[in-house]
């Protein structure tokens, strides 16, 4: 049986908006197609794992105190995440997890939260709570060569700025700061986003994309997913999409 194995980290204080739920997902596609999905689980001073042992590192959204609490610990695993990364272990990153992997997010009374420094960009917050951005979004991106409209749930002052590979073009909402072109991070093994929801339930492309980078790691040849039945998936994001692109 094909199996990989997933490292959350700090569910028990970064879960904005059902952000939990994406690892269920995870572990339903694969269950569909018979692959093992093994998820374990990181916190503040647990013992530190062998982060290059898992095929995908997932941190999901927190509000400022959640990530300040978070942030000297996170430093403490910035060698292992750094490592894990460089050999190819998959970063999926929501909202608070995207910032703490860029320099620093500073926020709104102008403390500066140090980030692992794993990417350039960085986030700065406005000096006012109100000024956010917030509501339902819509992006367009290419995941192996195939264009996919991406729906999701934003909520973050945090304007997150230098990011060079964008995961997205906003068709609908902010983005990675208010009004912008563009949307999150990505690279190959790096998917770093806004967007809430939890984003695996509405776009199984996204979660498909990630399985299958995850079980042909190290693959001698490469193993094509079976398609799922997601008739239900994308009746509801088409709802969504003509209601918020028309």
């Amino acid at each position: 049986m094909k199996s990989i194995k997933i490292l959350h980290m700090y569910a028990d204080m970064l879960d904005l908006y059902g952000d939990g739920g994406n690892m269920e997902i995870m572990k339903y596609r694969c269950a569909k197609r018979g692959i093992e999905c093994q998820v374990d689980s990181y916190s503040i001073n647990s013992p530190k794992p062998d982060f290059s042992s898992y095929d995908l590192i997932y941190i999901g959204g927190g509000a400022d105190l959640e990530q300040q609490h978070i942030s000297e610990d996170l430093m403490k695993c910035r060698e292992g995440i750094m490592k894990a990364y460089k050999s190819g272990t998959f970063q999926f990153l929501i909202c608070g997890g995207y910032q703490l992997m860029g320099k620093f997010y500073r926020d709104a009374d102008g403390n500066e939260i140090k980030g692992l420094g794993l990417f350039d960009y960085h986030t700065v917050a406005p000096s006012s709570r109100k000024l956010r951005c917030i509501g339902n979004i819509v992006i367009r991106a290419e995941l192996d060569g195939k264009s996919v409209d991406i729906v999701g749930f934003e909520n973050h002052g945090g304007q997150t700025k230098g990011v060079k590979t964008p995961f997205g073009k906003v068709l609908c909402g902010n983005g990675n700061c208010a009004s912008s072109e563009f949307e999150g991070y990505f690279e190959k093994n790096v998917i770093a986003t806004y967007l809430h929801g939890p984003c695996l339930s509405k776009n199984p492309e996204v979660s498909d994309y990630m399985i299958s980078y995850c079980v042909n790691r190290g693959a001698s040849e490469k193993i094509t997913l079976q398609p799922l039945d997601d008739k239900l998936e994308n009746d509801c994001r088409k709802v969504m999409l003509d209601r918020l692109l028309k």
